[in-house]
């Protein structure tokens, strides 16, 4: 089995259900030794999301917002949000695989194994959205995940420090906030299954945004650059983010491989 060539197909599949069962036939054959890399193969450039054929893409200010938690409504607004977030990182991890070449076979391991992870996520909530009636692909989505990533997929320096490093690490933060908010309503089976499943995913991203740094430091590494220039990359794609309050997940963030002039720079206060 060709590896570029059977992983562009899993990527670019439109149809979910299709697409899940594609990964794990893929990702049994790498595993299992079964796959051959092509090194001539050329990447196709990353041109539209692979759910835009059932999700209403708009702007992400205009996504509904989940307000009241303990309705059904709520409840489905927010299980698709997160949903989407993991659907669209299994295509993130799956393109991290597919368009840069030439790296160690542990690199294909990381981002193949990030991908079976938020598979099972995404199937998690998914399962949560059908128990309320639901499904991914009901609610309007954003694309500001897939822009990242096609922003960056020219840059293996970029990718590494927007997605995994930026974007994913700042699900750590975000992620507790919301369990916290969660924890503090009156208890009913939905919530309690939706914060089981939060625990779940905010527990095995800190192990997704260290593989994210030790790819960015290999980078960094290969192109005699320093670490520091992650603010500098952050910067170019996210104007002014430093700028801003921020929440940090600290402990997560420590555990993921950011130090902490990193963390200081970003809180703006000595935090560790």
């Amino acid at each position: 089995m060709n590896f570029y060539k059977e992983l562009e197909a899993v990527l670019y599949e439109a149809d979910p259900e299709k697409k899940l069962k594609l990964f794990e036939l893929f990702y049994e054959n790498y595993k299992n030794g079964q796959t051959v890399f092509e090194n001539d193969y050329n990447q196709k450039s990353v041109e539209h999301p692979s759910y835009d054929s059932f999700c209403q893409i708009i702007a992400a200010q205009d996504v509904p917002k989940r307000k009241n938690l303990t309705t059904s409504e709520g409840q489905i607004y927010l299980l698709h949000a997160i949903a989407h977030i993991e659907y669209s990182a299994i295509d993130l991890a799956l393109d991290a695989a597919y368009r840069f070449h030439d790296l160690p076979m542990a690199y294909y391991d990381d981002w193949l194994e990030v991908a079976a992870d938020e598979v099972r996520h995404f199937v998690m909530l998914q399962e949560l959205l059908v128990e309320l009636g639901s499904y991914y692909g009901a609610v309007e989505v954003h694309n500001s995940l897939f822009e990242a990533m096609a922003k960056t997929q020219n840059s293996f320096l970029e990718r590494m420090a927007v997605v995994p490093r930026y974007l994913e690490a700042n699900g750590l933060d975000a992620t507790p906030m919301i369990l916290n908010k969660l924890k503090r309503l009156p208890e009913n089976e939905m919530l309690s299954k939706i914060i089981k499943a939060l625990y779940v995913i905010v527990d095995e991203e800190v192990s997704h945004v260290q593989k994210g740094d030790r790819w960015f430091t290999h980078a960094c590494e290969a192109e005699g650059k320093e670490k520091e220039i992650y603010f500098e990359i952050i910067n170019k794609y996210y104007p002014l983010w430093l700028g801003k309050k921020k929440e940090l997940n600290i402990e997560a963030r420590k555990e993921a491989g950011f130090t902490c002039k990193e963390l200081q720079t970003m809180a703006h206060k000595d935090v560790c």
